[in-house]
């Protein structure tokens, strides 16, 4: 009987995960990000942008936006966006991709060089540290979701130069 137990105590958990993936009982079908993810767009440092290339900071968390001109309410609404991150904000950069008299603060200017076909106008990126995008957002994105995701992200990957250390 013993034996049994035994034998049932580590099956148990084993059949109930089968059961559990198989049929899918238990299992969330949410989605915790509002963006798309999306394989086909490259690394940033592989976009064809216009030279000089915007400088932005080796580590920051990229926020890209394409706008094709006139788009001022756009870029002011992502500037209150990334004061909404408080103090997380200075781990964000945000790149205006096209035409612009002058950038917000916080803000790098850019353009196509030759727009790619991935891109569409209006669209919104999320880029992590090394340039990769993480999440596409088409064009009229609610920014209280891009602001959820952003939020998230900057949570669930700290900042290594500025957290405190052990010792």
């Amino acid at each position: 009987m013993k034996l049994l137990a035994l034998i049932l105590l580590f099956a148990v958990p084993m059949v109930s995960a089968w059961v559990m993936v198989e049929f899918r009982i238990g299992i969330p079908d949410e989605r915790t990000a509002h963006g798309e993810l999306n394989p086909d767009v490259p690394r940033l440092a592989s976009w064809p942008l216009a030279e000089p290339r915007p400088a932005i900071d080796h580590g920051d968390w990229v926020l890209a936006f394409d706008c094709e001109g006139g788009c001022e309410a756009e870029a002011d609404q992502w500037w209150r966006l990334h004061r909404a991150l408080g103090r997380e904000a200075p781990r964000v950069t945000r790149l205006r991709l096209g035409p612009a008299e002058e950038a917000l603060p916080g803000e790098v200017l850019g353009d196509w060089q030759q727009p790619p076909a991935w891109r569409d106008s209006g669209q919104l990126w999320l880029l992590d540290p090394e340039g990769q995008p993480v999440l596409g957002y088409a064009a009229g994105v609610d920014p209280q979701d891009v602001l959820a995701d952003l939020s998230h992200l900057l949570r669930m990957n700290n900042d290594r130069a500025t957290a405190p250390s052990d010792s």
